[in-house]
């Protein structure tokens, strides 16, 4: 049996039901989630309520939930936890299990956005120019490295929280010492961005297929409008990308774009919220893991879909009994 896990399932529960639609009578689709509300749990085929990802003993429950669900592959849906993930894959690996995130550095990398910039530009990977030092960032504007507006987000931040454009030093400057986030300053791109929902093999480490979208409208937490484009440029830099990384599955990379090149501005290794795009355009990533499941190497094949395919997202609802809901511990509710 080809059964997933879901660690951290919170509201994707299209994403669930997509999973369970590959995976049919082949599999089950198991979930967790740190609350017995959480949507979709029930869009799961076996539902957990968990511990918090931060707990003691957290990892050593979701091994006991593996090993209780034959468990081929476990993947999380939030940030925080892929640095865990990363660093217990040993465990899950010795288990026969495939742990479906970077490796640990890599992790560290993605998750913090100021040593993701040094770390790329060491490589030779274009991406906005970054300050995690005010000092350093006003001698930049002194030399004329960097001008405003600017763009400031948290440096471990998620769904696009606390992310705005600035467009004075004396802005910059309350911002900055707010105490609001732990913020860095980049670069303002101008020319455009792009996203692109990437999937790399468990057991070539390349990048075997990618989808690329614009958004045309976004909301807090990402796009809920676009549309899928082709690139031979994009899709050759996203294996320079990936060359330079130790990742394992999916990946949901953000780009700008400046004077007619791409630019790598993050990389969340996981699917991404508008991965629901690649899959409904024929791009199963689900498919991909099967196969890595099953000793499978997949071939190469970026771009495996039509242009001009939009997805519009729209909001929708779980009905349930509380009766109904997975609940070891009624108070996480």
């Amino acid at each position: 049996m080809n059964n997933l896990l879901f660690c951290s399932v919170g509201r994707r529960g299209r994403l669930l039901r997509d999973v369970k639609e590959t995976i049919g009578k082949t599999g089950l689709v198991v979930g967790t989630d740190l609350q017995s509300t959480a949507p979709a749990l029930q869009f799961c085929d076996r539902p957990y309520v968990v511990p918090r990802i931060t707990d003691p003993g957290y990892i050593d429950t979701i091994l006991d939930i593996c090993r209780e669900n034959d468990i081929k592959a476990v993947t999380t849906l939030i940030d925080p936890e892929i640095e865990i993930l990363a660093a217990n894959a040993g465990r899950f690996k010795a288990a026969g299990i495939i742990p479906l995130c970077p490796a640990s550095d890599s992790a560290v990398y993605c998750f913090d956005k100021y040593e993701l910039f040094k770390y790329l530009t060491e490589k030779g990977i274009r991406t906005p120019l970054t300050f995690h030092d005010w000092d350093a960032f006003k001698a930049a504007l002194a030399d004329g490295s960097i001008s405003f507006p600017v763009f400031m987000k948290p440096v471990c931040g998620s769904g696009s929280v606390g992310a705005h454009k600035v467009h004075t030093l004396e802005q910059a400057e309350a911002d900055w010492h707010s105490g609001e986030h732990d913020y860095i300053i980049q670069e303002l791109m101008t020319g455009g961005d792009c996203d692109a929902d990437v999937y790399v093999d468990t057991i070539s480490h390349k990048a075997v297929a990618a989808f690329s979208k614009k958004k045309i409208e976004t909301r807090i937490g990402g796009a809920s409008k676009t549309i899928s484009f082709k690139d031979p440029e994009l899709f050759r830099f996203i294996e320079e990308i990936c060359s330079v990384f130790e990742f394992n599955g999916p990946l949901d990379m953000d780009f700008f774009i400046k004077d007619g090149k791409y630019y790598l501005s993050e990389i969340n290794p996981r699917f991404g919220g508008a991965y629901l795009h690649a899959y409904g355009a024929g791009v199963d990533f689900i498919k991909l893991i099967v196969n890595n499941i099953n000793g499978i190497e997949n071939p190469v094949h970026l771009g495996g879909y039509d242009d001009d395919v939009l997805m519009l997202m729209y909001d929708d609802v779980v009905i349930a009994k509380a009766s109904d809901l997975v609940n070891r511990d009624f108070s996480t509710i």
